[in-house]
């Protein structure tokens, strides 16, 4: 038996790394089941694993997953009820996005962040594509930092293309565990072939007409850094619903929301209509910022949206 770390999963099969460099593509154990959650993927990438290699150990049956630290989870992208493990162990959660080519919508953000706060995972907030804004593009994006800054996100410009804020990136990614996430085309692939240009990751161009990303990575993979670290590289999303949370816990998930709850006339209050909420009365006043508010009543709202 040995001990290693999935690093892809396409379908059924997975790759698994062991600590002397070696990697063996996997299939799982029929009768094994996951204990902690009923998802389309039991087994993820960044799963710690028991492995039951074969005789010539490049092959071999997946046993036992030890027990995870953390995962991100996400509604499964088809129509069924079940969710899907983006990943799982991560250090942080690096989310890349996009004024323009394409737009990163903020209540996409937002649900992303909420899911992340839910599970634990520090969240980082990555600006990229600089070089191709104007004036307007400028002055939103430092208004998004300027209030995710507040909340106490860490958030980091980026220009592929000029190459700067990149030592930054790579500072922030050392030796850890990062996954890369976000809408298709904002430069998750492109960031970790310039990270590691042996990688060698397909890319492709942003859509003319509906002026968003092609899907070309197609399955998540974990990639090992040149100065240390692990970076998961992941599909493009374009939706994400929001799963496996108690409806009267969404807004602890919301920093800004949960610290102004506590002064809330009722302990029970879920910040829509009742008397004596302080969060309102926050937004109101500008202290909430009510895109963040509106995200917070999508959330709450979404007949989409899967709670336990």
């Amino acid at each position: 038996m040995k001990t290693g770390i999935v690093i892809k999963s396409v379908g059924s099969r997975y790759r698994v790394l062991f600590s002397d460099g070696s990697t063996a593509d996997c299939l799982l154990r029929g009768k094994m089941r996951v204990r902690d959650v009923q998802t389309t993927n039991p087994v993820a990438v960044g799963d710690n694993v028991i492995v039951d290699p074969d005789r010539d150990e490049k092959t071999g049956l997946i046993t036992d997953i030890l027990d995870r630290k953390n995962y991100l989870l996400r509604k499964a992208s088809n129509l069924s009820k079940q969710s899907q493990i983006i990943a799982a162990n991560l250090d942080q959660l690096l989310l890349m996005l996009t004024i323009i080519l394409p737009e990163t919508r903020i209540e996409f953000i937002d649900r992303i962040l909420a899911t992340a706060e839910a599970y634990r995972i520090p969240a980082s907030l990555i600006f990229n594509k600089t070089d191709l804004y104007g004036h307007d593009e400028t002055m939103e994006m430092e208004n998004l930092i300027s209030v995710y800054s507040a909340i106490g996100y860490y958030c980091l410009s980026l220009s592929l293309t000029k190459g700067t804020g990149l030592e930054e990136m790579k500072e922030i990614m050392k030796g850890k565990i990062s996954l890369i996430s976000g809408n298709s085309g904002v430069g998750k692939t492109t960031l970790l072939n310039i990270l590691d240009p042996s990688l060698k990751l397909k890319t492709a161009e942003i859509s003319d007409y509906h002026k968003q990303g092609k899907h070309i990575t197609t399955f998540p993979e974990m990639h090992k850094l040149p100065f240390g670290g692990f970076a998961i590289d992941t599909p493009g999303i374009r939706g994400f619903g929001v799963v496996d949370l108690e409806r009267n816990e969404i807004y602890h998930f919301f920093p800004e929301i949960f610290k102004t709850s506590k002064h809330c006339k009722y302990h029970n209050c879920l910040h829509l209509d009742e008397p004596g909420c302080a969060v309102r009365k926050a937004v109101e006043l500008g202290e909430i910022n009510s895109s963040r508010y509106r995200s917070y009543l999508s959330i709450l709202n979404d007949e989409n949206t899967k709670y336990r």
